[in-house]
């Protein structure tokens, strides 16, 4: 990189932290802190929802599975992301909206006091969180990896540098500084995109053009959608897991649909981002594809493959360019995931453990929303420094095999709960998958993996989980079913438009004493 690289990246972040400046304005109270007051146009929460379920993981991670295996990469992560969100955009999308539009809640979890109680609302709440931290420690750890390779600064730095810089927009601006700072990585990210999508292509000149590349010996079985340990097993798994995911599981995109006016509008949002993540993956994945023809990997998984052929492959200028589309996938990441962490803090964690939580007014819990921002960002930047270490591993391992791995146990009861064909399954059916899912990952990954020659496969270590959260769910609410008149006009309230009256003014957290008796009595 030189000065002009620089003076583009510099650029950038005083543009995010004028934007965070300008949408202080916009936040009086934690409903437009957490959910923009409800107020967010569909295109733009769809844009959001779309880059916020992106990183740097894409161009480090995903990069050397696309320069190790091919187009594999697009079919069995981006394809069943859009599958899952055009499936969820009926399904779960507008029930979310409903929570807060409905309800009048500002937390993904907030509902599940009076869904279940407040046992299983806390305890996916501190396990939510804590799978967080580790989740936004691989997206910094991505990033600063390759701001290492373009600018030879060491990786506490880059985590230092761009965690720093994301606090400081997201905890003063609060969910409407995240989205319209999306708007702006989105448009960066499409110039960057095109850019070393054109370079790329005029390149494969040499290599027998577009059509007669595929013959290269470098690329050999890479026009096969299933190979290596991404098979129909893995597919199909990751589907059913980021069908959950995408939709709220992971608790930041829910936080997109409960951002819009209105049920009606939160599904428009949700088709929006299913037909980006269909499309535009295919521009960013096609370079990364032909990469091999181009690069020759330093690493042995082939992460910094992107960033070699970056610096060989553009000018100046464009070069700094394509640098801030890294940053803006995972600045937008990581602030969305902070502010819906600080939500579930602020909402649900806090009053449950501390008697003065529950007489917030609106100055002060916006006042320990942003507390919690910044507190849940330094813990994820201190996560991200032991990526690499025997306990995680390396990043793609980390976002794959940890987080898919633990989001089912955790998003199963969330995610259910809100449809009606499951609302026999009460705080017992919920407590039982929550818990029985975590010993199944721990079994799977570790004394079984241990135990299994090879090891377990991959498909398995991160369905398996998921899998035994479901059925437990299920075959509980069965045997036990809690389906209390409480609990059913909460179902209804989800499931049912009401007089279409929009955002309305969050309450101060309730005492969670007095949720638990109107849970049990059943009003």
């Amino acid at each position: 990189m030189n000065g002009l690289d620089w003076a583009v990246l510099i650029g950038y972040f005083a543009v995010m932290v004028a934007i965070g400046v300008w949408s202080h304005k916009r936040v009086d109270n934690v409903s437009d802190f957490f959910t923009a007051g409800g107020k967010m146009p569909w295109w733009l929460s769809g844009i959001s929802h779309h880059m916020s379920g992106y990183s740097a993981v894409m161009f480090t991670g995903y990069a050397g599975i696309a320069y190790t295996y091919g187009v594999t990469s697009f079919v069995t992560w981006s394809f069943p992301i859009a599958l899952g969100i055009a499936i969820g955009s009926k399904l779960f999308a507008p029930r979310i909206n409903r929570l807060r539009s409905r309800l009048h809640v500002a937390s993904p979890l907030e509902y599940l006091k009076n869904r279940y109680d407040l046992k299983t609302q806390q305890a996916l709440a501190w396990s939510g969180m804590l799978l967080k931290i580790v989740d936004v420690g691989a997206k910094w750890a991505a990033i600063a990896t390759l701001l290492s390779v373009f600018t030879g600064i060491s990786l506490n730095q880059g985590i230092l540098i761009t965690g720093g810089i994301t606090a400081v927009y997201c905890t003063i601006g609060g969910l409407w500084a995240d989205a319209l700072t999306e708007l702006g990585q989105f448009i960066i990210q499409l110039l960057a995109g095109v850019a070393m999508f054109v370079a790329v292509f005029v390149r494969l000149d040499d290599h027998g053009g577009f059509f007669g590349v595929w013959d290269s010996p470098e690329l050999q079985g890479h026009e096969k959608p299933l190979v290596g340990p991404y098979g129909t097993v893995f597919l199909l798994a990751f589907l059913f897991i980021k069908l959950f995911e995408y939709n709220g599981g992971m608790l930041n995109q829910a936080q997109r649909y409960m951002a819009t006016p209105d049920a009606k509008e939160a599904e428009r949002s949700a088709r929006l981002s299913a037909i980006l993540w269909l499309v535009w993956p295919l521009v960013l994945f096609f370079p990364m594809w032909m990469s091999p023809l181009l690069v020759e990997s330093q690493k042995q998984d082939g992460s910094d493959s992107y960033a070699l052929m970056t610096e060989q492959l553009l000018p100046h200028g464009l070069l700094g360019l394509v640098v801030v589309g890294f940053f803006s996938h995972t600045m937008a990441m990581c602030s969305s995931d902070a502010n819906a962490i600080a939500a579930v803090f602020t909402r649900d964690c806090a009053p449950a453990i501390w008697a003065r939580a529950r007489a917030w007014n609106q100055s002060q819990g916006l006042r320990v929303a942003r507390i919690a921002t910044v507190v849940f960002l330094g813990l994820s930047m201190a996560a991200a420094t032991q990526v690499d270490s025997p306990a995680f591993k390396d990043i793609i391992t980390v976002v794959i095999k940890w987080v898919a791995g633990l989001m089912g146990p955790m998003a199963i009861p969330m995610m259910l709960g809100l449809l009606r064909a499951f609302r026999r399954s009460g705080p017992t059916a919920a407590l039982v998958s929550w818990s029985m899912g975590l010993l199944a990952f721990w079994l799977v990954n570790y004394p079984v993996n241990w135990n299994v020659e090879g090891g377990v496969p991959l498909q398995y270590q991160v369905s398996i989980p998921l899998a035994v959260s479901l059925v437990l769910y299920v075959l509980v609410g069965y045997l036990k079913p809690e389906d209390t008149p409480g609990r059913l006009a909460l179902i209804e309230k989800i499931n049912t438009d009401g007089d279409g009256t929009a955002a309305a003014t969050v309450p101060a957290p309730a005492d969670p004493t007095d949720e638990a008796v109107r849970t049990t009595t059943g009003h």
